[in-house]
C-alpha cells in the first residue's frame, strides 16, 4: 500500500448493506483510474481485520504510501466518499 493513493473496502459475506454498497464503491471508483482498489472479506483474512482494528462493516480506508488518511464505517454515504476522494486526489 505504498501508492499515492489506494482505497480498500472491507466487508463480510454475511453482511447485505456491504454487498448492496460494494457496487456503488466501485462504480466511484471507475472514475479514479489512478487509485488503487481493493476488495477484502473479512471473514476470510481475519487478521487484517485486527491488524487494522476494524470492528463492523463496512469499512472503507484510504491511504497515501502506506499511511491511513481516511476512515469510514457502518453508514456510508456514497456521495460524501466520492467528495473526499475529489479532495484527495487534487491534494496529490
Amino acid at each position: 500500500m505504498n501508492e499515492k493513493l489506494s482505497v480498500v473496502y472491507i466487508s463480510r459475506n454475511g453482511c447485505s448493506v456491504c454487498h448492496a454498497l460494494l457496487p456503488k464503491i466501485q462504480h466511484v471508483m471507475e472514475n479514479y483510474p489512478a487509485v488503487v482498489f481493493g476488495h477484502i472479506l473479512a471473514d476470510d483474512y481475519e487478521e487484517v481485520a485486527g491488524k487494522l482494528t476494524i470492528f463492523t462493516v463496512p469499512v472503507i480506508l484510504v491511504f497515501s504510501e502506506g499511511k491511513e488518511l481516511f476512515r469510514d464505517a457502518r453508514f456510508i454515504r456514497v456521495e460524501e466518499f466520492r467528495e473526499t476522494l475529489d479532495k484527495m486526489t487534487a491534494l496529490l
